[in-house]
């Protein structure tokens, strides 16, 4: 058990700041060699038990970018990562920056076309993929439709212990890889077989480190360029935010998705930058969650809102001990108050919600966290270090002079990204004056906490009148029996769109539609009142566990378009 009052210390900021106090542009691979120099028998990765020192790490590094770069990837060339979280998610993000290259992080529970088209888009020349057929067999697919000339097979077996390794490999053959023979590969293995030895490579700061793709809630995913600059950054940033260092090594749990963005920052590249240990899961599967917690008790923790609920609604006797647990932040979504005091009082382990976009790597605010200020309930927290906060008329772009009226937020800081790859229009149409327009609406109160009303594109347009769907669902939360509420815009002959609420109940709880109409009736004006309701035991949602509106919007479209079509 790591001690949660282990001996702090100030933070030395001399190799994150400049001697103006400004957070200094730095090359990612500067961070791993950092830890690499300084801690290189830490343990930095465990997965699934096994383990790997940062000196081990780094040496594969250079390993891997020496192999790339003799198996033709240039500078500034794209190389997609379509891997769940496995050592190879972290040795080959940091190979391809070492051999200059661009890191194109791909979701592999996609669609085979989604993929497809996130390949052709970026111009992925290589992508590395886990020798499964169920993720091999989408990336392959794309084989002839884009500039990709190579997919790097990554053995399973090979980084899992030693007999977990040879249960897939006997007992699970069926659902490895089948080569293509269109295809050309490229082994894992003759990657790390070179010496370790990378030819360097003339890169900067303001050089693009990745593009991560967004959700393409309005269209087509678009790719945000991230600088070096951009996301270390962000990971100075949140050292800054945590404010000290202490003598223990931090330990996080890695079950966010490390091709995700929150994941990527708070997980991959903050903990490589402070040489934390990054305990890796593949999924988020609660039985093997809580062995692993037993197994090594984390001390920092990075959710979305689900992940905290389930913990949260665990029964008593699984409830796990997260006392070593001193930094926990949730993210992805906005986490509903009753799920944050259920999970605090459930495990004693407190949590602090932040926000952010794609578009700033992601982070642009975030509450407090060791407790030195106060956590705000519903609030997304102040600025994080280094970034300026603006509220705009979502209309006009102009500034809000008083910024407690609620209006699009807006932010500046060295996180903010280059634009949109090969797309410069909607680059611009992106920033006003300067400033990322995040798409969301909301104020800052008295002492510069942010708070988020709803998503401009987001908004249920009810008789000319706007009707956020958070404020229904904060409603919804309130009721002791809500697990999890969703509210979208559906049809309407007379209001043009009317608000349906979708819930999930906890475990043994029993309401109906008419019980939770009357409870919303003390809390929501008429206009915001929900015209239909759906309950269902389970609610859609994402890989990294973000609740899937998208997913509903479409069902229900789906659904008038026939009902329309049978009328005719």
């Amino acid at each position: 058990m790591l001690p949660a009052d282990a001996t702090s210390r100030p933070l030395d900021t001399s190799r994150i700041l400049d001697a103006d106090g400004q957070i200094r542009p730095r090359l990612l691979t500067e961070a791993l060699d950092h830890s690499v120099a300084t801690f290189p028998d830490r343990i930095c990765i465990d997965f699934l038990g096994r383990e790997w020192t940062y000196l081990e790490i780094g040496h594969l590094v250079d390993r891997v970018a020496s192999g790339l770069q003799a198996a033709g990837l240039d500078k500034g060339d794209r190389f997609g990562l379509c891997l769940p979280n496995t050592p190879y998610s972290v040795i080959m993000y940091f190979a391809v920056l070492r051999a200059g290259g661009v890191v194109v992080n791909l979701n592999p529970l996609y669609s085979a076309s989604e993929v497809q088209f996130l390949v052709t888009d970026s111009g992925a020349k290589m992508v590395a993929v886990p020798d499964l057929e169920l993720i091999h067999g989408k990336v392959a697919a794309a084989w002839g439709k884009g500039a990709l000339e190579k997919i790097v097979l990554c053995s399973m077996a090979d980084v899992l212990p030693f007999w977990k390794g040879v249960g897939l490999r006997t007992v699970k053959r069926s659902s490895m890889a089948k080569k293509r023979a269109e295809v050309s590969y490229l082994n894992y293995r003759s990657l790390a077989a070179h010496d370790a030895s990378p030819v360097a490579v003339e890169q900067g700061p303001d050089d693009v480190a990745v593009l991560q793709y967004t959700g393409g809630t309005t269209g087509r995913p678009k790719g945000a360029m991230l600088t070096h600059a951009n996301l270390a950054a962000n990971s100075a940033q949140m050292m800054l935010h945590v404010g000290e260092t202490r003598e223990v090594q931090e330990r996080t749990l890695g079950v966010l998705p490390l091709f995700h963005v929150f994941a990527l920052t708070c997980v991959l590249n903050f903990g490589i930058d402070t040489a934390a240990e990054l305990v890796l899961l593949p999924r988020f599967e609660m039985d093997e969650v809580l062995k692993t917690v037993r197994r090594k008790p984390p001390t920092q923790v990075f959710g979305v809102p689900t992940i905290y609920n389930a913990f949260g609604s665990l029964p008593d006797d699984k409830v796990p001990d997260l006392s070593a647990v001193r930094t926990s932040i949730s993210g992805g979504a906005p986490l509903p108050l009753d799920v944050r005091r259920q999970y605090e009082a459930r495990t004693g382990s407190l949590v602090s919600e932040g926000y952010g976009l794609t578009e700033a790597s992601p982070i642009i605010t975030s509450n407090p966290l060791l407790g030195r200020q106060p956590v705000k309930d519903n609030s997304a927290g102040p600025a994080f270090p280094h970034t300026i906060i603006e509220i705009r008329d979502p209309e006009t772009g102009d500034l809000h002079e008083d910024p407690s009226e609620k209006g699009e937020i807006c932010a500046r800081g060295p996180q903010v990204m280059k634009g949109y790859w090969n797309r410069p229009d909607a680059t611009e149409t992106t920033f006003v004056d300067g400033a990322l327009r995040t798409g969301d609406i909301g104020y800052l109160d008295e002492d510069g906490y942010l708070f988020i009303v709803d998503r401009i594109k987001d908004l249920i347009l009810c008789s000319g009148y706007n009707v956020y769907p958070r404020v229904i669902e904060d409603a919804a939360y309130e009721h002791p029996a809500v697990r999890e509420a969703v509210a979208i815009g559906i049809p309407d002959d007379y209001r043009g769109e009317a608000p349906k609420l979708f819930i999930a109940l906890h475990e043994g709880e029993e309401l109906d539609a008419g019980q939770l109409n009357e409870f919303l009736k003390m809390r929501l004006n008429p206009i915001e009142m929900p015209d239909a309701y759906e309950f269902r035991d389970e609610l859609p949602k994402t890989l990294v566990g973000k609740l899937e509106k998208k997913e509903l919007v479409a069902e229900e479209r789906a659904k008038a378009a026939a009902e329309g079509g049978d009328a005719g």
